[in-house]
Formats: C-alpha cells, structure tokens, sequence
C-alpha cells in the first residue's frame, strides 16, 4: 500500500463521485422545491463524538465536485471530540445541501476506522513486546482506499492493498498444491527481495514452511498458548531469525494485550474495516451575505 497521500486524489474524487451518484444527488428534490434560486451559504461541518479524524481527503473531493469552496479546519490522524469543526464549505446552499450526507457518511466511516486502528495500537504496546497492527483485505467493496489510508492515520499499517501487491500462500492454495511445492512455486515468481508468506496452523507447518524457504508466516486462528508454541519451535530449530511471524483470526482490540508475549511481530485485525463503529459528524449550514 502506497502512503495515504499517494493514494488519494484520483481514487478519492472517483469515490466521491460515484458516492454522490448513488445519492442521486442531482436529483434532490426536496431542495429543488423548497430552493428554487441559488442561495449563498455556509456549512460547517463538526464532531459529534471523540475520535481519530480520517476522511478529509475524501469529503473535500465530495465537496468540490459539486463545486464547493472548501477550508480545512483539521487534518488527518488528529483526535477530534464533540464541537470540533473539522471542515468548512461555502457556494451555493443547494449543492451543500446536496453533497451534506455524503460528505458525512465517508467522514463518519472513515474515522470510525481509524479509531479501531488508534484503539488496537494502544492494546498492542508495550516496550519490547509491542506488536504492529495491521489491517487486512476484509474492506468494504469500494471503500478500500478509504479504510486502508484510515488505519495509517489511526497508526496502523495497511499492509498489502490488494492480490497483486504480495505474495501470501493461504490454506486453500494449500489444499490443492503441497505446501512445499507451492513455495518453491511462489519463490520462483516472486520479485527481487520480495517477502513469500505462507498460511500456517501448527508448530509443525511453521518449521515445514521456513525449511522450504517461506520467509514469512500468518498464524491463523491460533490461541496465545498455540501462538507461543510455533515461535518456539522456531527457536529451538534456530529458524526464528529467518521469518517474520504475524498473528490473524479472531484478534481484536480487546484481546490483542494476550498476544504480545508470544514472540510474533504482528497481528492483522479484519475488525479494524469491516466492523468499525462510525464516529458521528453533522452539518451547520447558515445563509451568508449576498
């Protein structure tokens, strides 16, 4: 995953236009009766409610398709809490009125996320025993952009974007190729340097999969005690040193603090995505001169 900035403009505007298409926001029909000439005007747009703040990008993008001025009253990976104004819009009332939800809900989202993330980074520290958090694949469809800059601005790691970033050797491809042969196979098309990860369950696979020449492992769905198990055995066979150990399934915020004894280098979170509660917004919209 590319930095947050370096992957927003042209996907954020292509998500907000699509957002407010789905809105049908030129069609709004109770501001064409109630508004049938132009009205200068100007919305502020405030936190509800304490947070991690994500989602600038894309509501100003919003905001400016529908050919608004916009200010900024806040950045990104900064905490809001209720009164802060984190964006400011002025033009015509009739297409803040039209853009006010989208503009809203990709806020409210997006920094719902970077909550989670802000979260689940605080139950992951601690000194020498701190584990990086990172997000995963499980995204809501068309919001992946989103959600994966919301996790660098909530202080996690995005790890990779999509299926042609990295090369992750799962169960299923196991189920059909021996796990040997499909890492001699994913080493032989992987790029210079490139890390070749493998999904693992046991001790027994970790050892199989670092002997075969993964330099890498997913414990997936493993208990802190089975966790703890596979890196010692890695240790014992003085295997450690060569992979980086990442801890996924079933980890959240809450039970993340039990995992930061067993040695791994990482946890993925799915919950960071697809279950993160909304941080609340609204919109102050008051008539200007003129």
């Amino acid at each position: 995953m590319p930095p947050a900035d370096r992957a927003s403009a042209p996907s954020f505007e292509r998500l907000a236009r699509r957002a407010l298409a789905e809105d049908r926001a030129a069609l709004d029909r109770t501001t064409r009766a109630v508004l049938p000439r132009p009205v200068r005007a100007e919305g502020r747009v405030i936190a509800q409610g304490r947070g991690t703040l994500s989602g600038l990008q894309a509501a100003v993008a919003a905001a400016r398709v529908v050919g608004l001025a916009v200010s900024r009253a806040g950045k990104d990976g900064t905490k809001v809490r209720p009164g802060t104004v984190v964006l400011t819009v002025r033009g015509d009332a009739r297409a803040i009125l039209r853009a006010e939800r989208t503009i809203l809900n990709l806020l409210m989202h997006a920094s719902g996320v970077a909550t989670a993330t802000a979260r689940a980074v605080r139950a992951a520290g601690g000194g020498r025993s701190a584990l990086r958090v990172l997000a995963t694949r499980k995204t809501l469809p068309g919001l992946r952009d989103l959600e994966k800059a919301a996790v660098i601005h909530g202080g996690g790691h995005p790890h990779r974007r999509d299926l042609s970033e990295a090369i992750l050797v799962k169960t299923n491809h196991l189920a059909l190729v021996r796990l040997e042969e499909a890492v001699r196979r994913a080493r032989a098309r992987a790029r210079e340097g490139e890390a070749v990860e493998v999904e693992v369950r046991t001790a027994r696979e970790a050892l199989r999969a670092v002997r075969a020449g993964a330099t890498s492992l997913l414990v997936d769905n493993a208990s802190p005690m089975r966790a703890r198990s596979v890196v010692a055995a890695l240790r014992a066979e003085r295997l450690r040193g060569r992979v980086s150990v990442e801890l996924s399934g079933g980890i959240t915020a809450r039970n993340l603090r039990r995992y930061r004894s067993v040695g791994a280098d990482a946890a993925s979170l799915g919950s960071l995505t697809h279950s993160a509660v909304a941080v609340p917004f609204h919109l102050r919209l008051r008539p200007l001169p003129g």
